[in-house]
C-alpha cells in the first residue's frame, strides 16, 4: 500500500514486571526527555509477575510531561468496558490529554477463565469486542448509554466523564474478520512483530484498505502502527544491523506499507536513547525527503553519514585535559561510608546503573569533541560538521545546528531532572547523612546547565555571517567553540565522577527509588 502521509510517531514498550518497576519508570522518564511520543505497556491481569497496567500507566503519566500513555493492548475480557472507558477518560483528563486506548479481543483463555473472566470462541471474542467499542465511545460521549448485546448489557447508564478530546482507539488484530472490524471502528491498527512480520503486513493492510474504502472511511482513517523488537548490531536481518539499517528499514515500512507509528519493545536504556535520538530523526528525515520527491517538490537534504571521531578513547576526545578537576575537591561534601560496608550483587546493580547512564553521556561528549577536532584540523567544512552533529546520538528532532545543543541540553537536563525529582528525594528520605552531598550535586546541576548554554551559543556563533569566510569558520570562532567544549568536558566529567563516587554506597544501600 502507499504511504498514507501520517505524521510519524515513535514509542516505547517496556516490561511491566513488578520486580523491575524502578527501571520501568526510569525508562518511561528517559522516553519523555528523549523526545519519544508514547509509552505503552502490555495488559495481562492474570500474570502475577506484572504490575497492573492502568496503575502503572497512571504513575507514568504523573511523572512525565510529554509522552502519551496507552495499554498495548487492554485485555477486554477482564476489563469491563464501562469501567475501562471511565478509567481512560479520567486519566486523559488528569494527564492533560495524553492517553490512548489499545484494545484486544483477549487470548490465553485458560488464564482469563482462571481470573474469573469468560471463555470465548474466536467469533464470540470479535462480537464482544464490537459491543465493547460501542459502549466505550458512548460513555465518552455522555448522555444515556444503552447497549443490550450478547456479551454486555448497559441499560440507562449516565455516560461520562468526557475525555479532553477524541481518544484514539487502537486495535490489535490479525484475523480476516478482526481486520475488517479494524477498518470499521478503529483509529489505529497495531500488530506486533512475531505475530505479523514485515512480509505479512502488505496482505493485512490490503484487507483493511479494501474494507475502509467500501465503508466510506478511506484507508487514511486508520493509522498503521507496529510493535517492534530488534537489536543494534552487525546483522543483515530486519532490525539487526546498525542505526543506518534501522533508519532505512523503518522508513521503508512508512513509505511502502503506510506504517506511521513505531513502538520499540526494550528494557535497555541505551537502546531507548539510540532509538529516540538517532533512529527516529533519521526515519523522519528520509520519509520527509521521499515525500517531497513524490510530491514534486525540492528534495530534502540527504541524511548525513556520521564521521567516526578521532582522538583518544578516554572520554576526552584527545584534545582536552584528561584529569577533569574543575571544582575544588576540598569543598565537596563526602558521604560517611559505614565501616565494613559490603553489598550483594543485586545491591551493586543500582550504582552500576548510574555509571551506565553516565557512560552514555561520556560517549556522546567524546563524539562532539571528535567532530570539533576534525573541523579544527580542516578535515570538514562547517556544513559537513553540522550534518555530522545532526546524526550523532545527541540529536533529537531538528536538523539544524542550533537545535543540536537544545537536544543535548535536554538529554543532560533530563537526566538531572530525573535525579532531582526521584532519586535524590528517595535517598534523602532514607538516609539523612547523604543530604549535604545531594545539595552539592543539585548545585552542580545548575553549573552544568549554564556551561551547556555557553556551548550552545558557541555553536550558533560558528555559522553566523561574521564568523565564517567562504563557508568555513574563522579561527576565532573555532577557538571559542573549542574552549567551551573543553570547559564542558572538565565540568561534566568531574561532576559525573563525583556523583558516582559519593552515591555508590547510598544507592547500594537504598536503591534508585
Amino acid at each position: 500500500m502507499p504511504d498514507l502521509g501520517h505524521e510519524l510517531r515513535f514509542g516505547l514498550f517496556p516490561s511491566p514486571e513488578a520486580a523491575r518497576r524502578e527501571q520501568t519508570l526510569e525508562l518511561a522518564l528517559l522516553a519523555d526527555v528523549s523526545g519519544l511520543d508514547l509509552v505503552s505497556v502490555q495488559d495481562h491481569p492474570y500474570e502475577s509477575r506484572h504490575l497492573d497496567a492502568w496503575t502503572l500507566l497512571s504513575v507514568i503519566a504523573a511523572r512525565t510531561q510529554q509522552v502519551s500513555v496507552a495499554p498495548n493492548v487492554a485485555n477486554l475480557p477482564l476489563r469491563p468496558p464501562v469501567v475501562l472507558a471511565r478509567s481512560v477518560a479520567s486519566l486523559d483528563l488528569l494527564s492533560g490529554g495524553r492517553v490512548e486506548l489499545g484494545l484486544g479481543t483477549g487470548a490465553f483463555w485458560d488464564a482469563v477463565a482462571a481470573a474469573g473472566g469468560p471463555r470465548r470462541t474466536p467469533a464470540e471474542a470479535v462480537d464482544a469486542h464490537l459491543e465493547a467499542v460501542r459502549i466505550v465511545r458512548s460513555v465518552w460521549a455522555g448522555g444515556t448509554v444503552r447497549e443490550v448485546g450478547e456479551h454486555y448489557r448497559v441499560e440507562g447508564l449516565h455516560g461520562g466523564p468526557r475525555p479532553s478530546r477524541d481518544v484514539p482507539i487502537w486495535l490489535g488484530a490479525y484475523g480476516p474478520r478482526m481486520l475488517r472490524v479494524t477498518a470499521d471502528v478503529a483509529d489505529a491498527w497495531i500488530p506486533s512483530m512475531g505475530y505479523a512480520d514485515p512480509s505479512a503486513l502488505a496482505a493485512m493492510n490490503a484487507r483493511i484498505d479494501e474494507r475502509a474504502t467500501a465503508n466510506g472511511r478511506g484507508p487514511a482513517a486508520v493509522r498503521r502502527m507496529y510493535n517492534l523488537v530488534g537489536r543494534f548490531g552487525s546483522g543483515t536481518g530486519f532490525l539487526e544491523g546498525g542505526v543506518r539499517d534501522w533508519v532505512e528499514q523503518l522508513a521503508g515500512l512508512a513509505l511502502d506499507e503506510g506504517v506511521s507509528g513505531f513502538v520499540l519493545g526494550t528494557d535497555d536504556p541505551d537502546d531507548v536513547r539510540r532509538f529516540a535520538l538517532e533512529v527516529a530523526p533519521g526515519v523522519r528525515e528520509l520519509v520527509e525527503q521521499e515525500r517531497a520527491l513524490r510530491a514534486g517538490g525540492p528534495p530534502a537534504e540527504p541524511v548525513a553519514t556520521a564521521v567516526v571521531p578521532t582522538g583518544s578513547t578516554d572520554g576526552t576526545g584527545g584534545t582536552g585535559p584528561t584529569d577533569a578537576m574543575v571544582w575544588d575537591e576540598s569543598t565537596r561534601p563526602t558521604y560517611p561510608v559505614p565501616a565494613g560496608a559490603a553489598y550483594t550483587a543485586a545491591q551493586e546493580a543500582h550504582p552500576q546503573h548510574l555509571v551506565d547512564v553516565h557512560d552514555a553521556l561520556r560517549a556522546e561528549l567524546t563524539q562532539l569533541r571528535g567532530v570539533v577536532e576534525q573541523v579544527r584540523s580542516g578535515l570538514l567544512q562547517v556544513g559537513q560538521a553540522r550534518s555530522v552533529i545532526n546524526t550523532m546520538t545527541m540529536r533529537q528532532n531538528s536538523w539544524t545546528l542550533g537545535a543540536y545543543c537544545e537536544s543535548y541540553c535536554r538529554i543532560v537536563t533530563g537526566h538531572h531532572t530525573l535525579e532531582d525529582r526521584s532519586v535524590f528525594p528517595h535517598l534523602r528520605s532514607r538516609d539523612p547523612a547523604v543530604g549535604p552531598v545531594l545539595d552539592r550535586l543539585h548545585a552542580e546541576h545548575e553549573v552544568v546547565a549554564a556551561v551547556l548554554e555557553d556551548v550552545d551559543r558557541a555553536l550558533v556563533g560558528l555559522v553566523s555571517a561574521d564568523t565564517t569566510v567562504g563557508g568555513a569558520p574563522t579561527s576565532t570562532a573555532l577557538e571559542t567553540l573549542s574552549g567551551t567544549v573543553d570547559h564542558l568536558t572538565e565540568v561534566l566529567l568531574s561532576h559525573l565522577a563525583y556523583e558516582e563516587r559519593e552515591l555508590h554506597h547510598p544507592l547500594a544501600r537504598h536503591g534508585l527509588t
